[in-house]
């Protein structure tokens, strides 16, 4: 399977296929399925409430990841994917994970 970015998670977002956006942060996250899935929806559910700002806050998680603090990336990873305890540490060590 091709590599994924944020970018294809993304767009599954804008096309509202919370199903492939799941696939998507799957990969990204290192999450199972059924976990990636809600997170994918509690990001769509997130997206759909707060509108395009939200999608700005999320675009940070790039900024995060070069900064190398797992505070930022935890606090950003909670509140865009509702992640917590052992899938936060997980999607936190993923993301950090040498390419």
């Amino acid at each position: 399977m091709a590599d994924v970015t944020f970018r294809d998670f993304a767009g599954a977002i804008m096309q509202g296929n919370v199903d492939a956006a799941g696939g998507v942060l799957q990969q990204l996250l290192g999450l199972p399925a059924d976990g990636a899935r809600i997170a994918a929806e509690h990001f769509h559910a997130q997206s759909t409430a707060q509108g395009p700002a939200f999608m700005g806050k999320a675009m940070g998680l790039r900024a995060a990841m070069a900064s190398g603090s797992d505070a930022e990336i935890g606090a950003l990873l909670r509140d865009c994917f509702g992640l917590a305890d052992a899938p936060l540490a997980t999607a936190i060590a993923t993301l950090k994970r040498p390419a």
